[in-house]
């Protein structure tokens, strides 16, 4: 592994999603300062790889790239078009061998430093990334990828104004890019001025394009604008796209209850509702839409299911519709009870697609499910290398526990909010684990601040928080939880 450049900043991010992409024709642009190769040949061939790779023709792309190899296998940006390329044939591992060969033969070079910043992002968390984003920009200043970058991740780490700068930079170097408007909106919303943050991601087009992050974002500025309807449609197609994603499907869920939809809600999420995966959001939103159906008894059960917060046992993967064939039969052999059927199905995937981090998080879940927790470590370690998301971590740490490894199960979530400052969930199960050691002051810390990221109405979350106010004394807290607790938990639907 190719050494990191050097510590620059104390700031800490959390991984953005997804979201910048698709701005710039080729994702990773070469920039003023890339090493220009001699042989015209050469330039061709990378550019008919580039062509191909946007059109989805990823074994013509690969072709291309062999020619290429043959002309200039030393070229940074051979490396970098093959590191691109694996990526996009879920051949994660391998990606990161090809972008870590890249930068040994272009430390400097531009395009493969921001390359290796986004790979950071992904595995280890923005606070890691930063470093890498600050080199990258430090080799090509007025690269617009890089800033936006840059600016994005950290915004996402609650640094507004070393956004806003980073912003600013990049409308002085690239003013009519969309992603000023868009990243102003980000801002916007998050200060709370929705009608501004409406106006500027309407001129930045990038919603009307059909970008998932600015549709997401268009989305939650109808929900707190009050326009529920509008925010449903919005999220309903995102919903279908990226059926996996548990904060879309929250997001949909409180839209249609506030929608009153009432009927259509419990028909949709009511099982889901029941999973041992659903957090105690969910649960809440649904049992909701139960009590104003009339059916109180199923409302206070899974009000008390999400006051009690989870169980700590393992998680077992709903199956959804729009989820990859492979994933979907996995899934439904271990919900059936096949455990050996799932992990044979993952072990014959993982022989076909060894460098898929997709497939070694598949083989981790279906381990788990038979009962091999060692085993499912030692898949999501290596799932991790190159994405390491939230649930994953969620995985890893009910793994650790199962085999006695209390510190390293902490160590995990430690890890992880470190790099993901504004992920809520991550952040109360830290705190949790910390009431657990009867560190009540550092449960309290990280608590106060999943509310103040807008968790306050789990009533999991607030009950530890009002125990962590009853353990430390804290008077004032306790009746204001308590309060806080009670109103997302009627005593009428209390369990008879």
């Amino acid at each position: 592994m190719t050494c990191r450049p050097r510590h620059r900043t104390a700031l800490t991010a959390l991984a953005l999603v997804a979201v910048l992409g698709g701005c710039s024709d080729s994702g990773v642009d070469r920039g003023a300062n890339a090493v220009s190769p001699v042989n015209p040949g050469f330039v061709r061939l990378l550019a008919q790889a580039d062509k191909a790779m946007a059109n989805g023709a990823l074994a013509d792309a690969g072709q291309k790239l062999d020619e290429a190899r043959s002309l200039s296998p030393d070229s940074p940006d051979l490396w970098l078009a093959i590191a691109r390329l694996r990526l996009r044939g879920g051949e994660h591992l391998t990606a990161l061998e090809a972008a870590d060969r890249a930068l040994a033969l272009g430390p400097d070079h531009a395009p493969v430093l921001l390359l290796r910043a986004l790979m950071v992002r992904d595995a280890q968390g923005g606070t890691e990334a930063l470093t890498w984003f600050e080199a990258a920009l430090e080799a090509d200043p007025d690269n617009p990828d890089i800033l936006a970058e840059y600016a994005a991740t950290l915004g996402d780490s609650g640094h507004a104004g070393a956004m806003l700068a980073a912003v600013r930079r990049l409308a002085e170097v690239a003013p009519k890019d969309p992603r000023v408007p868009y990243l102003q909106a980000v801002l916007a919303a998050r200060g709370g001025r929705y009608a501004i943050a409406r106006s500027l991601l309407a001129r930045s087009g990038m919603a009307a394009r059909g970008v998932p992050a600015a549709l997401l974002l268009d989305a939650v500025i109808s929900l707190e604008e009050g326009n529920a309807d509008t925010a449903a449609a919005t999220l309903e197609p995102l919903v279908a796209r990226q059926p996996a994603n548990t904060r879309l499907r929250e997001l949909l869920a409180r839209a249609m209850l506030a929608e009153g939809r009432d009927g259509e809600l419990v028909a949709r999420f009511g099982a889901e509702a029941m999973l041992p995966e659903a957090s105690p959001y969910l649960m809440m939103v649904v049992a909701r839409a139960y009590e104003r159906g009339g059916d109180r008894t199923q409302a206070a059960r899974l009000l008390d299911r999400a006051y009690a917060g989870k169980s700590g046992g393992p998680v077992l993967l709903a199956l959804r519709d729009g989820l990859p064939s492979p994933t979907a039969e996995a899934r439904g052999a271990l919900l059936a009870g096949r455990s050996d059927d799932a992990r044979d199905r993952a072990a014959r995937l993982h022989a076909k697609l060894p460098a898929s981090a997709d497939v070694a998080n598949l083989v981790g879940d279906t381990m788990l499910g038979a009962g091999d927790p060692r085993g499912a470590m030692v898949a999501y370690a290596r799932a991790a290398e190159a994405r390491r998301t939230w649930l994953l971590t969620r995985k890893a740490v009910w793994a650790q526990a199962r085999l006695g490894n209390s510190q390293a199960a902490e160590a995990h979530l430690m890890r992880h909010v470190a790099g993901e400052t504004e992920t809520a969930s991550a952040v109360a199960a830290l705190a949790n684990h910390k009431a657990m050691r009867n560190d009540w002051t550092g449960a309290a810390l990280l608590l106060d601040h999943a509310v103040r990221l807008g968790a306050g109405h789990d009533p999991a979350l607030l009950g530890q928080r009002l125990r962590a106010a009853q353990a430390l004394g804290q008077h004032h807290d306790m009746r204001r939880f308590a309060g806080l607790l009670a109103d997302v938990r009627p005593r009428s639907l209390a369990a008879r």
